[in-house]
């Protein structure tokens, strides 16, 4: 989970009486990270409210604080003015107390996207004291192609759904902040090749949890099965042919039951091999539009070095491996044991490249590298760090990609690289999550020295 504070609240101890299930009127103002909005109680206190739109009057019911908290989370219950932006939810499990895998289901695509965009700008000024003009950002997030559908429809984007099991052996989403399952019939957010295999149909008492998984390269499926203490694996037959694997109670590994152990993406014409439920980008356009966006950014040239930063199966130290001819070089470094050995077996065309397997912090400053010509970075939802940061910045590199999901890590580490004597030359904005709050960006970095 993101960090919070008033834009994106942390969390806060409870000392003082309960006001959950307490009702306020209220007006709703600006939207903020974390997908909820903005209100006060009459009581000045700061709401954190959910299911609304900036602008609206609403009821708002309390589902967490206290009279001494520093804020309230609520749910928006009653809808009394409503936003021009606002549409009736099409998923029957958005809502109040329903499912909490989506945050914007009730407004209209357009709006989604400008609201993100709203977060985006605000966290840059908080946090790095940057305005859009200043990172080459006109405010816009771009929907992924395919993602423009009529009102009321909604984007079948995601290629891995991780289903909870309830007490029932039914499978369905956890509840927002909340242990509790929501039973499904159909997540109307999944990819085809997920909802084609039919999991929330069966049943399956004694797990935990069913990943389904859909390539978006090949016809590969695949489900990650995690079984409750001393269960043991059902006989999966779902509707399409599909690979199974089970979390081990143990040591937490993924083995191979069933089929293969992998399944075969691809992006910027070459096949990735993605294993044991390995990170990939989880919409099917996600890989080639922020490949495209990197690799327009930073211009690779023959003979080229370049870093990959928490490279995972080796993406963009593909792409560039790819772009710097024969005397170039690409070094990745990715912490995840499995995806190392995907990274170098999916590379192994590629005499340039070189993956090391370790925490980028520890392994950067061991490589001894002292420059290079660009680099890409795309870390987990908490950035890279300063002391990363700031040895990135020393190796003087021409150009710098960084790859964020999160707007306010993002925001921070934009702030170090200044520190550092980098500037954004560009950002771009992916609304690679539609229906949630998360959004994905693309910052262009290059040394303050160079011309705008």
């Amino acid at each position: 989970m993101q960090n919070e504070s008033t834009s994106s609240p942390a969390e806060d101890s409870q000392t003082g009486d309960s006001l959950i299930g307490e009702e306020y009127e209220v007006e709703v103002g600006p939207v903020a990270h974390g997908g909820h909005c903005v209100a006060r109680t009459s009581e000045g206190q700061v709401l954190f409210v959910r299911h609304t739109l900036p602008g609206e009057k609403v009821i708002a019911r309390i589902t967490d604080g206290d009279k001494d908290s520093r804020f309230l989370r609520a749910d928006a219950v009653t809808i009394i003015e409503p936003s021009k932006d606002r549409v009736e939810a099409p998923c029957p499990y958005a809502g109040p107390g329903k499912c909490g895998g989506c945050d914007w289901q009730h407004a209209k695509p357009g709006a989604q996207r400008r609201l993100k965009g709203e977060v985006i700008a605000e966290q840059l000024q908080r946090l790095a004291g940057l305005t859009p003009e200043e990172v080459g950002w006109d405010g816009t997030v771009m929907p992924a192609e395919g993602d423009k559908l009529p009102k009321g429809e909604v984007p079948a984007w995601r290629t891995r759904v991780q289903y909870a099991i309830d007490e029932n052996g039914r499978a369905g989403l956890r509840k927002h902040r909340s242990h509790d399952v929501e039973p499904v019939e159909h997540c109307m957010i999944a990819a085809p090749g997920v909802s084609e295999l039919g999991v929330e149909k069966r049943d399956w008492t004694g797990m935990a949890s069913v990943e389904a998984i859909t390539a978006t390269g090949s016809n590969d499926r695949q489900v990650i099965l995690t079984p409750k203490p001393g269960a043991r694996l059902p006989l999966v037959e779902l509707d399409k042919p599909v690979s199974v694997l089970r979390v081990d109670e143990r040591d937490g590994g993924v083995h191979r039951v069933h089929g293969r152990g992998f399944v075969r993406e691809r992006a910027d014409d070459r096949t990735y091999r993605v294993g044991s439920g390995g990170f990939w980008q989880v919409h099917p356009q996600a890989a080639n539009t922020l490949v495209r966006a990197v690799m327009q950014g930073l211009l690779p040239r023959k003979n080229d070095t370049a870093l990959d930063l928490y490279c995972g199966v080796g993406l963009f130290a593909g792409a560039i491996g790819q772009r710097i001819g024969e005397k170039g070089a690409v070094l990745g470094i990715e912490s995840g044991k499995r995806a190392v050995e995907d990274a170098r077996h999916n590379l192994q065309d590629l005499d340039r490249v070189r993956i090391e397997h370790g925490k980028v912090e520890q392994i950067l400053p061991r490589t001894g590298i002292t420059e290079c010509d660009l680099i890409v970075l795309d870390p987990p939802r908490a950035g890279a760090g300063k002391q990363t940061v700031k040895h990135l910045a020393g190796l003087g590199a021409r150009r710098i990609a960084y790859v964020a999901c999160d707007p306010a890590a993002l925001a921070r580490d934009l702030a170090y690289f200044r520190e550092g004597g980098y500037k954004v030359r560009t950002l771009r904005a992916f609304d690679l999550f539609p229906m949630t709050h998360h959004v994905e960006c693309v910052a262009i970095l290059e040394p303050t020295g160079k011309g705008a």
